[in-house]
């Protein structure tokens, strides 16, 4: 990542902090002029939409997020919220279930461990045996709805 990159990021995410939306979305822009296909400054340029009341800009940023990274729970998380605020309840209710799925498929493989303490045994705590959860092969996108 380049220099100028990390700068723009860097004080786009620091304006937000201080709910300076309007100048966070001109660094995450700047961004995308250099890298269209950065995630975090699209996921975060949604976001400063959102919190600035501009649900449709929102949505349109946070669907090229999904398009980046489709299988992302945050990103359908988002979307969830973005589509509910705009009054798309059908839409936020889908992007829900979709943000559940996804963090379920996503990680199931052994938790990271603990460093290891050397000099003291009897600081390591026991570590619970990974299980083995078979995935079904498709979810459904909306279960409730018999076809």
């Amino acid at each position: 990542m380049s220099e100028s990159i990390q700068n723009w990021m860097d004080d786009g995410i620091f304006e937000f902090s201080q709910n300076q939306y309007d100048r966070a979305i001109e660094y995450f822009q700047k961004v995308l002029e250099v890298d269209p296909k950065h995630f975090d400054a699209t996921t975060s340029l949604a976001m400063a939409h959102y919190r600035l009341g501009n649900f449709p800009k929102a949505i349109e940023f946070g669907k090229v997020a999904e398009s980046l990274s489709p299988n992302d729970p945050t990103v359908h998380t988002n979307l969830s919220l973005f589509f509910m605020r705009n009054g798309e309840k059908e839409k936020a209710e889908h992007h829900g279930l979709q943000a559940k799925i996804s963090a379920w498929k996503s990680d199931h493989s052994e938790p990271a461990s603990q460093p290891e303490n050397p000099g003291n045994d009897a600081l390591n705590l026991a570590q619970p045996k990974p299980q083995n959860i078979k995935i079904p092969p498709r979810f459904p996108d909306m279960p409730w709805k018999k076809s």
